[in-house]
């Protein structure tokens, strides 16, 4: 049954500290805000921000840094939210520093929709303290071509600063859920220098399927018929995201 939490983020996790959320060994995702620069109506959060704890203090960052420091395990850390970016310039960059210094980090990870939403906020002054380190990604939440295409300049401050951008899609009925549209997505990325990482069924979020579910089969054929006419650079992996799952299940194991 679809859940408003089906991931289980407002529940305390012992041995976590608040606004630290772990469900893989190798990585861990930070709740850096609660706020968003769009209320995605497919957002899998919709039902509990504003209630999940976030890291809002250096104290509770403390915590989560030292967390990471006993789980040498941890190589990848995802700053996600709400929008990361929503944060001023400073306060992104005390959650970068942070837990770049670690040398048992490898990854850090900036989830945002900022080069859709406000593609302005991705400063080139910006780009360049996120690269400072050489261990940022950012992950970039597009779904059609034509956000793809208004994401390209922010992504390109990005790239040009030596920062791997990929785009992370859900397969929404009504707005990507054919294969002509889900295929000018995939090249709209790529031509904007956005690599195609996941396409994401729905969560599993009460009323989120109802609303925007692509069926099973819809979705394998959306994905068929992409893999025969792009090549692999451009081609994501079309997965789901299981509550308990120990990792992101491809469609063709459904």
């Amino acid at each position: 049954m679809n859940s408003p939490d089906p991931f289980g983020e407002l529940t305390p996790k012992r041995g976590l500290p608040p606004g630290l959320k772990q469900r893989f060994p190798d990585r861990v995702l930070v709740m850096t805000t609660d706020r968003c620069f769009e209320a995605c109506p497919h957002c899998t959060r919709q039902f509990i921000l504003g209630k999940a704890p976030v890291v809002s203090s250096d104290e509770d960052l403390g915590r989560c840094v030292a967390y990471v420091k006993r789980h040498p395990k941890v190589r990848d850390v995802l700053l996600s939210g709400g929008d990361v970016l929503t944060l001023a310039d400073d306060v992104v960059m005390r959650f970068v520093d942070a837990f770049a210094a670690l040398p048992q980090v490898e990854v850090v990870r900036i989830c945002t929709r900022a080069p859709v939403a406000n593609p302005a906020r991705v400063t080139d002054r910006l780009a360049r303290r996120l690269a400072q380190s050489g261990k940022v990604w950012a992950n970039v939440h597009v779904n059609t071509a034509a956000e793809a295409r208004r994401a390209a300049t922010a992504a390109a401050r990005l790239v040009l600063r030596g920062i791997p951008v990929s785009s992370q899609t859900v397969l929404l009925r009504g707005v990507n859920d054919t294969p002509r549209k889900m295929l000018a997505l995939l090249r709209a990325l790529s031509a904007a220098r956005i690599r195609p990482y996941y396409v994401f069924q729905c969560d599993p979020v009460a009323g989120l399927v109802e609303r925007f579910g692509v069926p099973l089969a819809k979705a394998k054929a959306i994905e068929a018929y992409c893999a025969e006419r792009i090549g692999g650079l451009a081609l994501p992996r079309f997965v789901a995201d299981l509550p308990g799952s120990r990792r992101k299940t491809p469609l063709d194991l459904l």
